[in-house]
């Protein structure tokens, strides 16, 4: 028999009506002879009563309590989920029995609210398998060799699901979601956004990383070490979603590569902070080796860095704002910071060296009159800081270049 992971989001177990249609997938998979893994999310979104946020917001003064007593609560959200969908599934006659990340074997580091997982622990797992009973396990969360309860940061559900995957061979990890898959760009931005029937981990990973916010990036990377096949859907429809596994990524396996179709998809990134940054008068010829020491010793990672002789331009997200003020105070360093900025960036595994490309996202730039404040490019990305006014309009037009609302023609 063949084991299968089923991780459903919080919008999908939100209220009865829609945990009985989780229900029906579970024993659809059942009926189909599989083994089943169910991994769920907190239920609903801030503002629903058992939600991640909802439940941090009960703390009034959360930078003062402890990390390891928010991961105590924050953990809670998903075992109430666990518990209650556990009772629909009871009411189809399925056996069940809920787990904690802990329980459930895995094992992280202690870096509460973010911890990442060292290993994952799947006897137990597979012996409720063996005996016909179908684990719900509370995602998103994990215990230290110390038996302390941590949690994987957002999205870790994701990587919940993907890691039991991994450690449990399973034939696929299904993140079911309120979308029918990964899309060609944001649908609330591009209403004709096409689904993506198949991608490979360095394509996705990318989209991930860059905005895309179906699925979390580490999800990703640990499919992509373990080969685990990840399928994302809709609970609410019958479509096949988007498969990410190995080979299935977009570029033509005879190496054809067209420009105007080399590009998989366009994401965002809004409200971040772009710095510019200038060292002391005085400051030696290592300036910037200084300012990237202390900024990364007090735990700020930049992004799109432009580095030039007597300044330096670079983005980090709002939240670290304070920190990277203090950071330049302290070592004497000048500096102006925007707060009106997002990216936008091009996803393709076809884009690596293709001529062309860079003069389409000029083009789409010039002909919508957007501003591009600064870029940077990698083997199968090309990313835009823009004002934030422009984002969408900059979405749009670069999804309208590429064809992207277009199947790609087959060589």
């Amino acid at each position: 028999m063949a084991i299968v992971i089923q991780k459903f989001g919080g919008t999908s177990v939100r209220d009865a009506s829609r945990r009985d249609v989780v229900a029906q997938w579970v024993v659809k998979a059942i009926e189909a002879g599989d083994q089943v893994v169910v991994v769920v999310s907190a239920m609903g979104r801030r503002g629903d009563p058992y939600a991640t946020d909802t439940l941090l917001d009960l703390i009034t003064d959360a930078d003062l309590t402890p990390a390891a007593e928010r991961d105590l609560l924050l953990s809670c959200g998903e075992i109430i989920s666990a518990v209650v969908l556990a009772s629909h599934l009871r009411r189809q006659d399925i056996p069940v029995k809920v787990l904690t990340g802990g329980e459930a074997g895995i094992i992280t580091d202690g870096n509460f609210g973010d911890a990442r997982i060292l290993e994952v622990q799947p006897k137990v797992l597979q012996n409720l398998l063996q005996d016909g009973v179908v684990p719900v396990v509370a995602g998103f969360q994990g215990r230290t060799v110390e038996g302390r309860v941590t949690t994987l940061g957002r999205g870790g559900s994701d990587t919940t699901a993907v890691a039991l995957g991994a450690a449990l061979h399973a034939v696929v990890v299904d993140i079911f979601t309120d979308v029918d898959g990964i899309k060609t760009a944001d649908p609330r931005i591009v209403p004709d956004a096409r689904t993506i029937s198949q991608l490979d981990y360095d394509e996705i990973f990318q989209l991930a990383n860059l905005g895309a916010r179906v699925i979390h990036p580490r999800a990703v990377e640990i499919g992509r070490q373990f080969s685990v096949p990840i399928r994302v859907r809709s609970t609410f429809s019958e479509s096949q979603g988007t498969l990410i596994a190995p080979g299935q990524g977009t570029l033509d396996p005879w190496g054809h590569r067209d420009p105007d179709h080399a590009v998989t998809g366009i994401t965002q990134l809004d409200h971040l902070m772009q710095f510019r940054v200038t060292p002391p008068p005085a400051m030696h010829k290592d300036w910037a080796y200084h300012l990237f020491m202390s900024l990364g010793e007090n735990g700020v990672s930049v992004d799109l860095i432009n580095l030039f002789p007597d300044q330096v331009y670079f983005c980090v997200p709002p939240e670290k704002t304070q920190i990277t003020e203090q950071t330049l105070k302290d070592i004497g360093f000048g500096y102006e910071a925007y707060d009106d900025r997002a990216k936008v960036s091009i996803v393709g595994s076809a884009i690596q060296g293709l001529p062309g490309v860079v003069g389409r996202v000029m083009a789409a730039m010039a002909q919508s009159q957007i501003e591009i404040l600064q870029s940077a490019d990698s083997h199968s990305t090309i990313t835009l800081l823009l004002h934030r006014r422009n984002m969408e309009k900059a979405v749009a037009a670069l999804h309208k270049q590429f064809h992207l609302d277009e199947e790609v023609p087959k060589t």
